[in-house]
């Protein structure tokens, strides 16, 4: 049973791996249960962290998989200014993902052993990254979330986004990670930023936090 973040991290990834054995370029290959308008609908609340339209932008899919966020940065007029480069520990999914898509950039690296040859971008998304804890104590996995999304926000210039399961639910599943609002905030607001905005307005039993450096033009 994972002990440590970066024992943590590992764990999670091959529990993620058995997704794209079992059912590979889909959207349940890259963690999804039920459809794959599901997936495009979190793909498009994910860049909902972007301000800006007018002007390019570089962003860090963090465990981007199989680099499906990049097929809809594509299809999607407003986001053709942003250059994508995916991020993962898996070599697996990042097999995949070069394969699929040759014209992508994409970075293998444990950034728990080591971010020093990360380079910065003004967004970093991490979809799906926190939801799945198996057999991880709650604890583990509470330390595994803030020290990841520190070393992330370490590399933002300007925003990151990332998901998590919700507490407001009719019940908690023992293998998913569902952090409360108490938590939450309380981490970001103290080691990233007091400029965050929270989404749970979408129907799913998960809510998403925008991160950002500064705060909104009002």
């Amino acid at each position: 049973m994972p002990d440590a973040p970066v024992t943590t991290q590992r764990y999670i990834s091959e529990a993620c791996e058995d997704d794209l054995l079992k059912y590979g370029d889909s959207f349940r290959g890259a963690g999804y249960t039920k459809s794959a308008a599901e997936a495009q609908q979190r793909y498009a609340l994910m860049l909902g962290v972007v301000r800006e339209e007018d002007e390019p932008l570089t962003l860090l899919d963090f465990g981007c998989g199989l680099a499906h966020l990049l097929d809809y940065l594509d299809g999607e007029e407003r986001y053709r200014q942003i250059e994508y480069t995916g991020l993962d520990l898996s070599p697996k999914y990042l097999q995949a993902a070069k394969a699929r898509r040759p014209d992508g950039t994409f970075v293998l690296l444990d950034v728990l052993q080591s971010d020093e040859s990360l380079p910065d971008f003004d967004y970093v998304i991490m979809n799906g990254v926190f939801n799945f804890r198996g057999h991880v104590p709650e604890e583990t996995m509470l330390r595994y979330w803030q020290q990841l999304s520190s070393v992330a926000f370490k590399h933002c210039r300007r925003g990151m986004a990332f998901n998590v399961m919700s507490r407001l639910v009719d019940w908690q599943r023992d293998d998913l990670f569902h952090l409360s609002f108490d938590a939450m905030t309380q981490h970001v607001g103290q080691a990233l930023s007091r400029h965050f905005v929270v989404r749970h307005d979408y129907g799913a039993y998960e809510y998403t936090t925008y991160v950002y450096r500064s705060p909104s033009a009002l």
